[in-house]
């Protein structure tokens, strides 16, 4: 961890219909010092929409030679690479070129759509590249939910999601702009 990191403890429940996955987890997240709260929410919530017993979080911040969030096999080879925010075009080649699957989950909005814009055509040939939007005013939302120590439950059908406290739910709908043939 990072110094003067903030430590946060959640315990996950997962109920994802879309990909018939239940189970709870225990999570430690550990804020660096430069992220924002909405981005530590983005990390829990992209875990709870990629969930998996295998899925961890990386150093991110701390180590820009990890993801946000992966999924290794049981050999230590890299099934799943998933970046936040807007990744430059290079990162996004390498992550290709050594996972099986690469996901983008940008949370910004109109900046996330400028982003795309430039890259997309250049990464039309990527056969394992995933891009989700979440919609900043619904991060800004689950922000509300965030504290030292969480019980949430995730929600997941029919592609929405509700990320639910014992008083507050947020229902949010990621929108899915590059999505490989096979996870459709």
């Amino acid at each position: 961890m990072a110094p003067k990191a903030t430590v946060y403890k959640a315990e996950l429940q997962v109920t994802d219909m879309d990909r018939h996955y239940y189970a709870s987890h225990d999570l430690v997240l550990a804020q660096h010092p430069s992220e924002t709260e909405a981005r530590l929410m983005v990390r829990l919530i992209t875990f709870a929409l990629f969930a998996d017993e295998r899925l961890e979080f990386g150093r991110g911040l701390s180590n820009e030679e990890e993801p946000d969030l992966w999924r290794r096999d049981y050999t230590g080879d890299i099934e799943q690479w998933i970046d936040l925010g807007q990744p430059d075009e290079s990162r996004i080649r390498k992550a290709s070129g050594r996972s099986r699957q690469v996901v983008v989950v940008n949370y910004s909005g109109n900046a996330a759509q400028i982003w795309w814009e430039r890259i997309a055509n250049s990464l039309t040939r990527l056969k394992n590249l995933t891009v989700v939007d979440l919609d900043p005013a619904k991060i800004e939302e689950a922000v509300g939910l965030l504290q030292r120590s969480m019980r949430l439950t995730a929600m997941i059908q029919d592609g929405e999601l509700q990320l639910m406290s014992e008083s507050q739910t947020v229902t949010m709908t990621p929108v899915w702009r590059v999505r490989p043939a096979d996870e459709r």
